[in-house]
């Protein structure tokens, strides 16, 4: 029985590829549209990253955005086709790490606020805006279904409360460090065929 598991687990090393691919294909439209909202705003993005009243008050603000720009647009890009990928994955970890600290860490774990979620009630820590969510929400049905089309305005889905927490940013960190960790993947990368042509020539 052991043996057939080992066998198992060397053959399924075959098809390791995939999921490297699939993470890749996941975060590759995510970064590269942030990327691209980023650049198409870069003024006023230069000004909230410089801004300390209303923005993150980061030092040489124009640096700072025009490095968060590239690593998104370019390097969603270059993930996109496995392409250097270890070397795309730094500074887009990096970027997550700054989004985490700067951004999102006042607001706790949750990206959308769940006041019925263990991570907001209390139990891990206690986010008032969280829990004073579904008052929110109960004031904005009443008032569209009083005086706006709340039947059309629903028929997408339910209204939420964005709590703008670390959630999506620490996901997106932790998939990073895999592909960082493990590189583009098999056989579905530009950097399996680049290590295939360059490796033979290597010196050992």
């Amino acid at each position: 029985m052991i043996k057939i598991y080992q066998q198992f687990v060397a053959r399924l090393q075959l098809a390791n590829g995939i999921p490297l691919f699939l993470l890749r294909l996941y975060l590759a439209p995510v970064m590269i549209q942030a990327g691209w909202n980023k650049a198409s705003s870069f003024d006023s993005i230069v000004d909230w990253f410089g801004n300390e009243d209303y923005g993150l008050g980061l030092p040489i603000p124009f640096v700072m955005a025009f490095l968060a720009t590239a690593a998104e647009l370019v390097g969603g890009v270059l993930l996109l086709f496995g392409a250097l990928t270890r070397l795309v994955s730094i500074p887009l970890m990096i970027t997550m790490v700054v989004a985490m600290v700067s951004v999102h860490a006042d607001n706790g774990w949750l990206a959308i606020a769940d006041a019925s979620s263990w991570l907001a009630d209390g139990t891990i820590v206690l986010n008032e805006s969280v829990m004073a969510a579904p008052e929110k929400l109960s004031a904005a049905k009443s008032l569209l279904q009083n005086h706006g089309h709340y039947e059309w305005l629903t028929s997408s889905g339910n209204f939420v409360v964005l709590n703008n927490g670390i959630e999506f940013a620490a996901t997106y960190f932790v998939m990073l460090l895999v592909l960082f960790v493990y590189g583009g993947g098999r056989f579905l990368s530009v950097d399996y065929y680049f290590k295939q042509f360059f490796a033979p020539k290597m010196p050992s």
